[in-house]
């Protein structure tokens, strides 16, 4: 399979979808790999160290794009990509289709098959293409929160481990998933006071039991927000439901009722957000404010540790990307179910339900194309 790896062209994204070491185990293979000029020079990684792998440059986003059968990406395509997509093209990448409908609607008309990294899934429900960016991620809130609560930087002016005789800030994390847990272990180090709220019992009773003594498990819900949010310092928001729209767990009336200069980082911002007052920002401009209340809502965070994140990216993708070279798309899903859900458009149709739903389009299910 011939597999072309554009540069990212999102805002300061500075991740790249594969590395050399990954370059050269599909090469090893018999497959054919193209990395746009410059592609991983931002992780670390130089044209050379392709070339030494088996891998050939190519001078344009263009010519990557026009070459590939398989196109493999970090970020979602933007406008500028979305005209250089061919039919039948194979694009494999973090998509989360249900947060912006002109990506879903150019995709659907490219003709494309779209497998989205977010929601490949294992049996046990576990989504191993988001994993590591979201351990990323968790613990990058914590790293940025604790920066924004300083002065300077519009935030509440505290420290957030205290010193002996003053207290830690307190840290709310809404959510106890992958990145609550990052998170709350971060914060926790840190000598912050730390509560991850959840809606699953066993899930807290888990957490209960692996979490250091300054963190506390409680039931999410209005009433316990609500309650929370007023003497919370920072605020993170690690909420995901796989595929689908985040749901809105702080509500811009609740802004009020927070103190001056606290901090909401909203991890989720890229599945739509969970406090409703987000929107995406960049890592140019990442903060903004509203009834003093400090937004941070990047949504590419670990785009800002680049060499970290496209290692631990291309760990967990590379195994699905060998298979998808190996097979073709439709003969690896049909022999590995993880990829099935990570199907979410296909030669014009929407087959990830939870994608259809939040834009009120035809769903077809997918088996339409797996059915030998």
């Amino acid at each position: 399979m011939i597999i072309g790896v554009p540069k990212e062209i999102k805002n300061n994204e500075n991740r790249v979808a594969l590395t050399p070491a990954g370059a050269k185990e599909l090469v090893k293979r018999g497959h054919t790999v193209y990395v746009q000029h410059t592609a991983g020079e931002g992780s670390g990684f130089s044209d050379e160290s392709y070339v030494e792998a088996g891998a050939n440059i190519l001078p344009t986003i263009e010519a990557t794009y026009e070459i590939a059968e398989m196109i493999m990406k970090v970020k979602e395509p933007i406008e500028p990509e979305y005209k250089l997509i061919k039919k039948d093209q194979l694009l494999f990448t973090y998509f989360h289709f249900a947060s912006y409908e002109p990506l879903t609607k150019a995709m659907v008309e490219s003709g494309s098959v779209c497998l989205a990294y977010e929601t490949v899934e294992k049996a046990d429900r576990s989504l191993p293409l988001l994993i590591p960016m979201s351990e990323v991620a968790g613990r990058m809130a914590v790293q940025k929160g604790a920066n924004y609560l300083e002065k300077p930087l519009k935030g509440r002016g505290i420290l957030l481990g205290g010193v002996p005789g003053v207290l830690p800030a307190k840290v709310l994390i809404l959510g106890g998933g992958i990145v609550g847990t990052q998170a709350a272990w971060m914060a926790a180090g840190l000598g912050a006071d730390v509560t991850i709220m959840d809606v699953s019992l066993p899930r807290m009773r888990y957490l209960a039991d692996v979490m250091p003594a300054n963190v506390k498990t409680m039931m999410s819900n209005e009433y316990n927000i609500r309650k929370m949010i007023k003497n919370h310092d920072l605020i993170i928001g690690a909420v995901l439901i796989p595929g689908a729209k985040a749901p809105h767990l702080i509500t811009k009336d609740m802004l009020k009722e927070m103190q001056p200069g606290t901090v909401l980082v909203d991890v989720a911002v890229d599945q739509g957000g969970c406090i409703e007052t987000c929107k995406p920002t960049t890592h140019q401009d990442p903060t903004y404010i509203i009834d003093d209340v400090v937004h941070y809502c990047v949504a590419n965070m670990p785009g800002a540790v680049p060499y970290t994140s496209t290692l631990a990216l291309t760990n967990a993708t590379l195994p699905y990307a060998i298979q998808l070279a190996d097979k073709g798309w439709k003969k690896a899903a049909q022999e590995n179910p993880e990829l099935v859900p990570g199907l979410n458009v296909i030669n014009g149709d929407i087959v990830y339900q939870a994608v259809a739903e939040a834009f009120d389009m035809d769903y077809t299910p997918v088996v339409k194309y797996l059915a030998d």
